[in-house]
């Protein structure tokens, strides 16, 4: 297997994606030479630009030139023309994530966060713990954050603190030395076969942490409660029910974001008060200040720095004000997701609640959203347009009208409108001055919630 130690120029295709983004940022700072290609601008290239990176728009081949080494995101497939042309050179190839797993061996420090929710959330959390702490690890987040002005901050110390994915078993390639679990759900089924398969992937997982590793376990998730009951590795435990890390007299202000005190093991360390709303926020928190208090980071530093934690873009983000009605967007595609990105909403000062849910996959809809769906409890009216279609092709077997069915099995709240042009003119008619709206799903939705302005 090709290695980028063995390479000086490395050519990355996909350049402008998030994670790609990083590994760019990074292997720059270690001394290699990077260029790349993507097929549009991206909100991570002026980052790019800042560090004087070439790179074309458009898979045109012309900087491949003399590079001993191509990176590909999973959304590169083969028959890309530069992953072409790089055959037809001879230059080895990596995926992004064994990438990733080949940068996190250089570190002798590795938090790698995982978890079928959340981990993004933590990682920016663990982002700005180690800014306001002036610890300068390295951070790769998968998502965009506003004080980082991207997804990664390059650092001098020998820690490295990364987002681990699960989809594809992509985490399977890092090195960890921390490993922090959130919660183990039914999502990826397009890959994965069933839960057992998902679990099975976590403790593999796990098995990558040395005899002195850590795992940080959310015991909230009986799932990974059962992985830390039978784990040979040092365990530090959090979560709402129990742990070594919990919290207590959890107060809510008018914007329905969390103050509460912080228990370790029994013992009072202070208070944390947030500024992003839900109680999922609080566990988020409470995984990080688990990481953080291993990395001897002094709580009162940690307690700031969460303090001044916003969202990272897409989560419970603000996009703005229509006729006196507020709308947020959320990331959120799985039902645990949307269910507490909706307890978050409902905290925060509204008339009416209006949730868009945008499926972005026709296996996810007919496995999770076609019977059983309690997730839309909270939101008065569930606004449904048709599916999008993201990795998969409509072979007819599951429609938006199914979803919208089962929905009202439960809440009775759901309406099916195929566009977001018909969802913007049915707010207008319906929605209120100092009414809400959230809109859920990993498509194009954050695309189309601006057409809702």
């Amino acid at each position: 297997m090709a290695h980028i130690d063995d390479a000086k120029r490395i050519h990355l295709i996909g350049i402008g994606g998030c994670s790609m983004n990083g590994l760019a940022l990074i292997l720059k700072s270690q001394g290699h030479r990077i260029t790349g290609s993507d097929r549009e601008r991206t909100q991570f290239t002026d980052a790019l630009d800042h560090e004087g990176i070439r790179y074309t728009i458009g898979h045109t081949g012309e900087l491949l030139g003399d590079a001993e080494l191509v990176i590909y995101s999973a959304a590169i497939k083969p028959d890309n023309p530069e992953r072409v042309l790089a055959r037809e050179k001879g230059i080895p190839e990596l995926e992004r994530s064994v990438a990733l797993g080949q940068i996190s061996e250089r570190f002798p420090e590795v938090v790698a966060i995982a978890g079928c929710h959340g981990k993004t959330t933590i990682t920016s959390m663990l982002a700005i713990i180690n800014d306001r702490a002036k610890m300068d690890a390295t951070i790769h987040v998968g998502g965009y954050v506003e004080f980082l002005a991207g997804g990664v901050h390059v650092g001098k110390r020998d820690v490295f603190v990364t987002e681990a994915c699960e989809y594809v078993e992509s985490f399977l390639t890092l090195k960890p030395t921390i490993a922090l679990i959130s919660n183990i759900d039914d999502d990826h089924l397009d890959y994965y076969e069933n839960i057992d398969a998902i679990y099975a992937a976590f403790e593999k997982f796990l098995a990558l942490l040395p005899e002195n590793g850590v795992f940080v376990a959310c015991v909230d998730d009986f799932r990974v409660r059962a992985l830390a009951a039978k784990s040979a590795r040092t365990v530090v435990s959090y979560g709402l029910t129990g742990g070594d890390y919990t919290a207590a007299d959890i107060e809510f202000d008018a914007l329905g974001n969390a103050g509460f005190d912080v228990l370790r093991r029994g013992e009072t360390l202070g208070k944390v008060q947030l500024s992003v709303p839900g109680m999922h926020n609080i566990v988020n928190a409470l995984g990080a200040i688990a990481v953080s208090d291993r990395l001897r980071v002094p709580f009162a530093t940690i307690a700031q720095a969460l303090h001044a934690f916003r969202n990272t873009r897409r989560r419970f983000e603000y996009y703005g004000e229509r006729n006196g009605v507020k709308v947020f967007h959320d990331y959120g595609h799985h039902p645990s997701e949307i269910r507490a990105t909706l307890d978050a909403a409902k905290r925060v000062p509204h008339k009416k609640l209006y949730c868009v849910f945008q499926c972005n996959s026709y296996t996810r809809a007919r496995t999770l959203f076609c019977s059983n769906v309690t997730c839309f409890s909270d939101a008065d009216c569930v606004l449904v347009p048709d599916i999008y279609p993201g990795r998969e092709k409509d072979t007819g077997i599951v429609h938006a009208r199914d979803m919208v069915a089962a929905i009202n099995e439960t809440s009775r709240n759901a309406v099916y409108l195929p566009t977001f042009e018909e969802i913007r003119l049915y707010l207008d008619a319906h929605a209120g001055e100092g009414d809400l709206v959230v809109t859920v799903g990993s498509g194009d939705v954050y695309r189309q919630t601006k057409k809702l302005l």
